[in-house]
């Protein structure tokens, strides 16, 4: 599988299905940036400023945290259990049928 899709749920509450390829090692953040959602990613994917904070709506098992993404998200406000760093979710095919929310805006 080359191209996945998954849904997007904006900060009003509209879903957006974006497909994305799998063989550009390509991440969340940047897939979403494609689709011009509003998610700004101001360290360009270095994990150092959650602008980028997704909440993982589905069942979906992703790899585990990193350091630098835990450290991030503990700095990071409207923090939940299940959010992420979109940055650090690199586009693969587990990731085919995910639900993503964006966090709200702290900036």
């Amino acid at each position: 599988m080359q191209e996945i899709t998954l849904t997007i749920i904006d900060r009003t509450g509209q879903s957006h299905e974006l497909t994305g390829p799998t063989d550009m090692n390509m991440n969340l953040m940047e897939l979403c940036k494609v689709y011009e959602l509003p998610v700004l990613g101001e360290c360009g994917g270095m994990a150092m400023c959650a602008t980028c904070q997704v909440y993982l709506e589905s069942d979906t098992v992703l790899p585990e945290q990193s350091e630098a993404e835990l450290d991030m998200l503990d700095q990071a406000f409207y923090v939940k259990p299940n959010s992420r760093l979109g940055c650090q979710i690199q586009l693969d095919e587990s990731l085919h049928g995910t639900v993503f929310r964006l966090a709200p805006e702290s900036y």
